[in-house]
């Protein structure tokens, strides 16, 4: 099995469970929150989801505390926000750490295999963060920079890319990639 689809991690609900589920799928992992300027990008998640679901492809959500303190709330007031705000029928897991010392083992494994993301718009995203909230980029390589960070999942479960922030859900380089693993069998 795998490494990715053998690391625990907790749904909303508490219980453990594995990414065993999604093996043989096209996976897209984000760090989501729902009070950040991006959180908007939840609606296109949703919407990729829905669209590409039937051909073997899942948005799979891990809401972080990370980044100025953008998803205070409960797991299952992530829950209801998601559902509730933006539709969101996707699997959204239990709250975890993307960095620092409490960084949660699937996170650890991401930025492991893949220390680097495809950026878009400006090269300096991570300092215009440290500037914004002071502390949140220490720098380290492969370090998560801000809520909604993308992995993108091949079906044997390497990592087929990394997308920063402000990659957008339908950006036609994210998407583009995303229907490249589709097409493999």
């Amino acid at each position: 099995m795998n490494t990715l689809y053998s690391i625990p991690v907790r749904r909303a609900d508490q219980t453990e469970t594995t990414l065993q589920q999604f093996q043989g799928q096209v996976l897209l992992l984000v760090n989501v929150a729902s009070k950040c300027g991006l959180t908007p990008q939840y609606d296109a998640l949703e919407r990729i989801h829905e669209k590409l679901s039937p051909r073997g492809f899942s948005v799979l959500g891990f809401p972080a505390n990370e980044f100025g303190a953008q998803e205070p709330g409960t797991d299952a007031e992530i829950q209801e926000f998601c559902r509730l705000s933006y539709g969101v029928k996707f699997p959204v897991f239990a709250k975890l750490a993307v960095k620092g010392p409490s960084q949660h083992p699937l996170y650890a494994y991401l930025t492991r295999e893949c220390p680097v993301a495809t950026k878009k718009g400006n090269p300096i995203w991570k300092f215009v963060s440290q500037m914004v909230h002071p502390g949140s980029f220490t720098g380290e390589a492969g370090e998560i920079t801000w809520n909604f960070e993308k992995f993108l999942i091949a079906r044997d479960g390497s990592i087929a890319a990394r997308f920063a922030p402000q990659v957008t859900p339908e950006d036609p380089v994210l998407l583009a990639a995303i229907e490249e693993e589709l097409a493999k069998s």
